[in-house]
């Protein structure tokens, strides 16, 4: 399946530019997201009409995506967990309370941009999260898990 990408897609390409993905890949979340449309004679003229229209709109995006970065960048968040005496969660801390946490904080942030890669926080403890804010732009963030009181 071809198709042209209206925004920059990590992994896959830039704007304007026409790649081959496999049908389900393209049909189930490039095309819905609006990140793609396919690349038929009609809808490469209206993009080429268009360019300066999307490239404003991603510059926009990135401009934005930098700025919560020098907000985020840095931060720290503090979340009490239920835990044993040796410091093992009843639980753990995943990334919708890492997200509630930094929008408690005044730092809106959706839970599909935290990104967590050693999986789930199981333990008290510091821990380095990333936030993926832009295809371009990544932010991290403290996370500091303590004890509730009991």
């Amino acid at each position: 399946m071809e198709l042209i990408l209206l925004q920059k897609v990590t992994n896959l390409g830039n704007l304007g530019d026409r790649v081959r993905v496999k049908p389900g890949y393209g049909r189930n979340y490039l095309v819905p997201q609006g990140k793609a449309v396919p690349a038929t004679p009609a809808n490469i003229a209206e993009f080429e009409a268009r360019r300066a229209e999307y490239e404003a709109k991603a510059r926009a995006a990135l401009e934005g995506a930098e700025g919560r970065k020098a907000r985020l960048d840095g931060a720290s968040v503090t979340i009490s967990a239920n835990a044993s005496t040796e410091g093992k969660l009843y639980g753990s801390v995943g990334p919708r309370d890492i997200a509630e946490a930094l929008t408690a904080a005044g730092m809106p942030v959706e839970k599909s941009e935290v990104v967590m890669g050693e999986g789930p926080i199981r333990h008290v403890g510091e821990f380095e999260v990333t936030v993926h804010l832009h295809a371009d732009v990544d932010a991290t963030v403290k996370v500091v898990v303590v004890p509730e009181a009991a």
